[in-house]
């Protein structure tokens, strides 16, 4: 989350154990094959993965073009 909004993005953050469905999702985001299934990033409505898929992105430097493109960022 800190990396998202060091380029001026402001996350939208849903906490599972909060929500009434938070199980619901936990297993649904298993199924998508994210394991742990927590923390999910989702960039433009699209899964992208845990911590680790947003740090590859980032040195891959494919990261910013996401958000761009999500709309997140307008740099």
């Amino acid at each position: 989350m800190q990396l998202i909004n060091s380029y001026g993005a402001n996350a939208t953050i849903y906490q599972l154990d909060d929500m009434s469905n938070g199980q619901e999702v936990d297993k649904a985001l298993q199924r998508l094959g994210l394991k742990p299934s927590i923390p999910a990033v989702f960039i433009g409505q699209r899964l992208v993965g845990g911590a680790k898929e947003i740090i590859s992105l980032q040195i891959q430097g494919r990261l910013v073009p996401m958000l761009k493109e999500a709309g997140a960022i307008w740099v």
